[in-house]
């Protein structure tokens, strides 16, 4: 069973946003963090068992302008915790899921990374995470 781990949500800026969520959550920004291989600075909250992660694009050109370039700020991704993150992509692609990359990747969080298609999840990209050893 997949276990959420947090929500992503596009915004064009930090500077705005890290006090917007502050006040909305009632609790403080843990962690900023830049991600290189998916160009984007990150913010992390904690909202019980969950977190929420704040993107923000640092290339004109990346996934996350051209996100809201297309659909405005708003809900980016929701990411589910594995504890073996190549069994679970081997699992949903037998499945028929499509990944969007075929090896995990660096992600924010001390985390490795992998997404699957939205086409494939009714329109929501879904984010699998696992713990770096």
């Amino acid at each position: 069973m997949l276990k959420p781990e947090h929500i992503g949500i596009a915004v064009k800026e930090l500077a705005i946003s890290i006090p917007l969520f502050e006040k909305l959550l009632n609790s403080q920004c843990y962690k900023t963090e830049l991600v290189e291989t998916e160009k984007v600075n990150t913010a992390f909250f904690k909202a019980g068992d969950t977190k929420i992660e704040l993107l923000e694009s640092i290339d004109p050109n990346g996934v996350i302008a051209k996100f809201i370039e297309k659909k405005g700020e708003g809900m980016h991704h929701i990411a589910f915790a594995v504890t073996d993150i190549y069994a679970e992509m081997d699992r949903l692609k037998n499945e028929g899921f499509v990944l969007l990359n075929e090896s995990p990747k660096e992600g924010a969080d001390n985390k490795i990374v992998c997404f699957l298609h939205p086409k494939g999840t009714n329109g929501v990209l879904i984010e699998l995470c696992q713990e770096k050893l």
